[in-house]
């Protein structure tokens, strides 16, 4: 009894002896972390524009949505406009509706990539009836919706015209219903939905 009794009593000690070193250690180390985070601190301050702070006497500056105000505050963090020479994109960008803007929605290019999403797309419509025979209703849904997520935007971005649209809006439920009936397991509604998008799809190509 009084064996085990001091094992015990000399385990419990190293462990208390090893808990206190550890906590020496850390906080020298946080100590240590401490001076050399305040120094890098100070260093990066020493490099902050004059420009930038407040200058003794100032008044606070301070902006409301850019229209009242210094639009140039540090409260502000943008001017909504008030400091450009062209109507920004939106209330929330700093760039500009330029006609040097890099992004043109008719660029051949970007209708180029538009076109090949859907081409891609009737590839990948065209593995549902294969998932659809084997009752694989996870794989019809991941495939309308892995690469197919670009689908909706091609589409809709290449419909133009209102015909163009109308096309897009049945081709768009046409998915829709595929992804329906393999959620309720409707095996042959699922089919029919599926062969129904292709031909809804190739509807929407013919009309561009």
């Amino acid at each position: 009894f009084f064996t085990k009794s001091k094992s015990t009593s000399k385990s419990i000690t190293m462990k208390v002896a090893l808990f206190l070193s550890l906590a020496v250690s850390a906080a020298a180390f946080s100590q240590q972390s401490r001076r050399e985070a305040f120094a890098k601190v100070a260093a990066g301050i020493a490099f902050v524009p004059a420009a930038a702070n407040a200058a003794a006497g100032e008044s606070p500056r301070f902006s409301v949505f850019g229209l009242l105000g210094d639009g140039t505050s540090y409260s502000e963090g943008a001017a909504y406009g008030s400091d450009q020479s062209s109507p920004l994109y939106s209330a929330y960008s700093v760039y500009g509706e330029q006609a040097g803007s890099l992004y043109k929605p008719n660029d051949p290019a970007v209708n180029k990539r538009k076109m090949a999403v859907i081409a891609e797309s009737k590839v990948r419509l065209g593995n549902l009836e294969a998932y659809i025979a084997k009752k694989q209703w996870f794989n019809v849904k991941d495939e309308l919706t892995r690469y197919m997520y670009e689908t909706r935007g091609a589409v809709r971005g290449m419909a133009q015209t209102p015909v163009q649209k109308e096309a897009a809006e049945d081709f768009f439920k046409a998915i829709e219903a595929t992804t329906l009936n393999a959620t309720l397991n409707k095996q042959a509604a699922c089919s029919a939905a599926a062969a129904d998008s292709i031909k809804k799809l190739d509807a929407f190509t013919a009309t561009l």
